[in-house]
């Protein structure tokens, strides 16, 4: 792990009480960083804060919803009364694809994958942007996208638009705020090994063998360290030349 490149710097993570995002605020805790660890399920978000505590880092737990703008100015508010600015953010926060085809599509369940998988990226580049400029700029922002940001599933409308459009915002982030030295860009994962996919493969009967293989060159799931450790890459000064960016962590699986 390369610990140091995040040192001094504040970030909030959000959806990172499991998983992704729960590993990926380990990845920026092991940096240096001051770590939010921001989801609605506060029992497996204070886990985080423990485990990252444990290992010598920085880290405190704020409930957030991030489909709400009241939520989400409070979270931002609370990483710079906790420690005193915000430096980057990886916003990660999702909720499990839709399984309809389009003619039996649910709208209360398009509503709510929109509501946090889009609106809810969107509300944390409002409010995270803003707090950015009122410290004089500088700092940047990781979007979660997926593989389904450009290549769809069937029975995934409402995920695979919500995905695709978080690199339009992005992109739209990644221009309006570049004068002022923020920098966004976005992660797009492949087949990772979370509670997300193991119950998908559940449900279709399916196991890791018969599936990765499909999803990667490497035949195996990616873990979700590795999807942090690129998001650590592009919120640190090494990247410092990079915004509006799509990197896949996918094992190929775009390349074919």
């Amino acid at each position: 792990m390369a610990s140091g490149l995040l040192d001094g710097k504040v970030s909030i993570v959000t959806g990172a009480a499991v998983g992704m995002g729960a590993a990926t605020a380990r990845v920026f805790a092991a940096a240096g960083a001051s770590v939010i660890v921001a989801d609605v399920d506060e029992t497996n978000g204070q886990a985080t804060v423990d485990a990252i505590a444990g290992d010598g880092g920085t880290a405190s737990f704020v409930r957030a919803d991030v489909s709400r703008a009241d939520d989400v100015q409070a979270l931002v508010g609370a990483a710079v009364e906790r420690y005193g600015r915000l430096d980057c953010a990886v916003n990660n926060a999702a909720v499990t694809p839709d399984t309809k085809a389009l003619h039996e599509l649910d709208e209360r369940e398009w509503d709510r994958i929109l509501a946090v998988d889009l609106k809810g990226v969107a509300l944390c580049l409002k409010y995270e942007i803003a707090q950015m400029l009122e410290q004089g700029g500088g700092g940047a922002i990781v979007n979660i996208g997926s593989v389904s940001s450009y290549r769809p599933q069937p029975n995934n409308a409402a995920y695979v638009a919500a995905k695709h459009g978080v690199i339009g915002l992005s992109k739209v982030a990644s221009l309006e705020a570049a004068p002022q030295g923020i920098r966004v860009n976005t992660v797009c994962p492949g087949a990772i090994d979370t509670p997300m996919i193991r119950g998908a493969l559940e449900t279709v009967g399916m196991t890791e063998a018969d599936f990765a293989p499909v999803l990667s060159l490497f035949g195996r799931f990616g873990k979700p360290e590795e999807v942090g450790q690129a998001s650590m890459w592009l919120c640190s000064d090494q990247a410092s030349y990079v915004t509006g960016a799509v990197l896949a962590v996918d094992a190929g699986y775009l390349a074919r």
